[in-house]
């Protein structure tokens, strides 16, 4: 059943080839149709074009939809061309007229804008959680594991000394950008596009406030020309976000993967958080760690594959445009995952405790030697010259501890300020 259908058949190869895996990936949606059809409904009986009855009945098989698809009872035949199609079918087998008048004032292009937006909020919330829950996560360790000390690196060399405490709480403090992020891609798909239907209106007296705020979206889309354009930078402001988070979680995973090797041996993880060798009966392998990485490098590649399917395409719908959830529902599952594992495993990362006494990190302390000098009245330049001159007779001795004072240093990690920061941009 097409919704396009005017009793000439279509060829299978093309039926094929256009309708793709959009079954699949439709499912995705179908709670979200089903949402967007009650409040059409609603708004439609509103202005008359439905009876009561009608708008009653198209409700309570609607909510029956829901409850299928949250069962997963639901299910789109390959008789059927996508969801829309699908769930307009239930409603005329079992209401009749009233099923077929469902799609009054209303094109498959504004129904499905209306159905990802809504997903897309969904999905923008839920990562904000899982995002916060890590945070949480991070800051914990942070706080457990301020005075341990840790070799800063810089270009993969001895740099200068950190902690467990600023390494664990810069990640934490970093996720605070990923959510400004996701805040950013909220107020994006939180605009109501339902009413512009093919993307030039409709000549129907429809209440595009009554759906919006039946919807619980924070404003219209009012353009229909801008509502349809809206497809494609919903999803790559999205993309963008979700590129974000992604970002920081493969450098701390890769963090993880050297942190854990035998020559740096700063952090180690338990049996059920690593994998073994087929033919090495030693190795503990960090492959949760390395999967996060790999997933999220592959995520940070999806805001450029959307812009390329949508970079030169001129105002109204496309067909192009349906192959944005091939790369982005995925994508979303996967940072889902990704997140939820991190969260699972973070917490048993065991923290080794001096690391630094090993001799090779006595140089991390190069410069709180040269900054002591200076304070007692040593130019800058002589102090930089004389610690280079006791390093390379062999004289330097490294005092091994910081007096650092300033916001953000080793000795203060300005904890509380990280957590407010994140309270305020969440």
């Amino acid at each position: 059943m097409k919704l396009w259908e005017k009793g000439i058949p279509t060829d299978k190869q093309i039926e094929q080839f256009t309708v793709g895996n959009d079954r699949e990936l439709d499912l995705v949606l179908a709670k979200y149709d089903a949402l967007g059809s009650i409040a059409h409904a609603k708004m439609l009986g509103s202005i008359g074009l439905l009876t009561t009855t009608e708008t009653d009945s198209l409700v309570v098989a609607l909510n029956e939809i829901i409850t299928d698809v949250a069962e997963g009872n639901f299910i789109i035949e390959d008789s059927f061309e996508d969801v829309h199609s699908k769930i307009e079918y239930l409603l005329t087998i079992k209401l009749g007229d009233a099923g077929k008048k469902i799609h009054t004032a209303r094109s498959r292009n504004d129904q499905v804008l209306v159905d990802v937006n809504l997903y897309l909020k969904d999905v923008v919330i839920d990562l904000k959680e899982q995002v916060k829950s890590l945070f949480d996560l991070l800051m914990e360790s942070a706080e457990k594991y301020q005075n341990v000390l840790l070799p800063g690196y810089t270009h993969l060399q001895i740099a200068m000394p950190s902690s467990f405490g600023m390494w664990f709480s810069a990640y934490a403090e970093t996720l605070i950008d990923d959510i400004t992020m996701l805040n950013a891609a909220l107020k994006v798909v939180d605009q109501n596009p339902l009413g512009s239907a093919a993307g030039y209106g409709s000549s129907f007296p429809i209440n595009r406030t009554f759906t919006t705020k039946e919807l619980g979206f924070e404003t219209l889309k009012y353009n229909s020309v801008a509502a349809q354009m809206s497809r494609g930078k919903s999803e790559k402001t999205l993309a963008f976000a979700m590129s974000s988070v992604a970002a920081t979680l493969a450098k701390f995973s890769m963090d993880v993967c050297v942190y854990m090797s035998q020559n740096f041996d700063f952090i180690g993880l338990p049996a059920h958080l690593t994998t073994g060798s087929s033919i090495m009966p030693h190795k503990k392998n960090p492959d949760v760690f390395e999967l996060i990485r790999g997933k999220c490098n592959k995520i940070q590649a999806l805001p450029y594959e959307i812009t390329l399917i949508t970079n030169n395409l001129p105002s109204g719908y496309h067909r192009d445009l349906q192959l944005l959830k091939e790369g982005l529902f995925p994508a979303i599952q996967n940072l889902q995952a990704c997140l939820d594992i991190a969260i699972f495993s973070i917490k048993d990362i065991k923290v080794k405790d001096n690391i630094l006494a090993d001799k090779k990190y006595n140089y991390l302390f190069t410069v709180d030697t040269l900054n002591e000098m200076v304070v007692a009245g040593m130019p800058f330049r002589d102090a930089y010259k004389a610690v280079a001159e006791q390093l390379e007779n062999g004289t330097y001795e490294s005092p091994k501890e910081t007096k650092h004072t300033h916001e953000g240093s080793i000795n203060n990690l300005c904890l509380a300020e990280i957590k407010e920061k994140m309270k305020l941009a969440f």
